[in-house]
């Protein structure tokens, strides 16, 4: 790849990054939009070849891809400083904007009409999960068709679903577990010289991860382990968030409507989890520790890009983690249905499953629902907090 003519200044990095950050509405479409727009069309920092092959490696990327998209721009903007000062510009209007939402909802005496706007809009969410989990199959299905057969395509998006809907704990362990059957099926042909050929459906063992730093590894696992997209994160904090006693099942739909409702990274969601874990304190380090691994692999390997796009065993990485993933979306909304705890909520989430079947966007269908919760709550409807 090439290298940038001279080092945009840090101040102009800062502002436009902050400014994307402050109206990057509608999750990674629109923020890659939004990059193209202003690194690729209107300032020429990158070539539109470069700028595309850096969309595709982000997404073969653990992690939040718009945000490693967001970092490897800025740093190519203005070298390591940029990618630093660009990333944070990104990432911390939204977790302003979040942990100020999070004491709204999360305080020790909250609105009604807040509470009845967050549970309207919560539960919208498990549309929201089928709705992600089906976008990202047309993509993996043709990937599946080059690489690992469709039975394997079918079994891995299983095990994720089961993994998501009871045990969703163990989340993180499905995902890598498809995606290192796949690498070392990849590794036996190519030693081989076969033709890759089909995956033969096969168990997949999970196992426990015990540690006092409990949410210091759900905050890693939704920077550092989610592959499949940002709606990805909600499987691998919701179990965590809930056991833990840091939100409660309601709790945590009015956290994923947040997070998606909020500007920039959908990741921000972990943010609340923190909140209602350790206050802003716990918020703040959340948000830190899942965004960290962005900075390094984009700060370490950014110069790599091209080459991680086009890595076999990268590929075949994902061939096994992304549908698992993908299935891990669609099982957890599952979990999230059954945390409903109104009848009027299964209504709402009725109608929006129809709007968000007739493509209306995600953030406009929230609003929507957290203005019914608004009216429900004004003629006395039962509260579910």
């Amino acid at each position: 790849m090439g290298t940038s003519p001279s080092p945009v200044p840090l101040g102009r990095i800062g502002r436009e990054w902050a400014r994307l950050g402050m109206t990057g509405f509608g999750g990674p479409p629109a923020h890659i939009q939004l990059l193209r727009v202003l690194c690729v069309d209107r300032n020429g920092w990158l070539a539109a070849t470069e700028f595309e092959d850096a969309v595709a490696a982000c997404n073969l990327l653990p992690g939040p891809a718009s945000t490693q998209l967001a970092i490897y721009c800025a740093r190519r903007a203005g070298g390591w400083r940029g990618a630093l000062v660009g990333g944070l510009g990104f990432i911390v209007p939204g977790l302003v904007v979040i942990l100020v939402l999070s004491a709204l909802l999360l305080g020790p005496h909250p609105s009604r009409w807040v509470l009845g706007a967050a549970a309207a809009a919560g539960a919208v969410i498990p549309a929201v999960a089928v709705r992600a989990g089906l976008a990202l199959m047309p993509a993996s299905l043709l990937r599946a068709r080059r690489a690992t057969g469709l039975s394997w395509w079918v079994a891995a998006v299983v095990v994720g679903a089961v993994a998501a809907a009871i045990f969703g704990a163990w989340v993180a362990v499905a995902l890598v577990g498809c995606g290192l059957i796949a690498l070392a099926h990849h590794e036996r042909a190519r030693r081989s010289g076969r033709p890759l050929g089909a995956i033969a459906v096969a168990g997949i063992g999970t196992v426990s991860v015990g540690s006092g730093l409990a949410l210091a590894w759900t905050a890693f696992k939704v920077g550092a382990l989610s592959y499949g997209g940002g709606f990805v994160i909600v499987p691998l904090m919701q179990a965590d968030a809930v056991s833990h006693h840091w939100l409660t099942k309601t709790e945590f739909l009015g956290a994923v409507a947040l997070g998606q409702i909020t500007p920039g990274p959908v990741v921000q969601t972990i943010a609340v989890v923190g909140y209602g874990a350790a206050g802003v304190v716990g918020g703040i380090a959340a948000s830190a520790i899942a965004f960290a691994p962005s900075f390094v692999f984009v700060l370490a390997g950014g110069r790599h890009f091209d080459r991680v796009r086009t890595n076999a065993r990268a590929q075949a990485f994902l061939a096994g983690a992304g549908p698992s993933a993908i299935g891990a979306i669609l099982g957890s909304a599952v979990p999230l249905a059954l945390a409903l705890g109104a009848w009027w909520q299964v209504v709402v989430l009725a109608v929006g499953s129809l709007a968000l079947l007739r493509q209306w966007s995600v953030v406009l269908v929230l609003v929507a629902a957290a203005t019914i919760g608004l009216a429900l709550v004004a003629v006395g409807a039962p509260v579910p907090y």
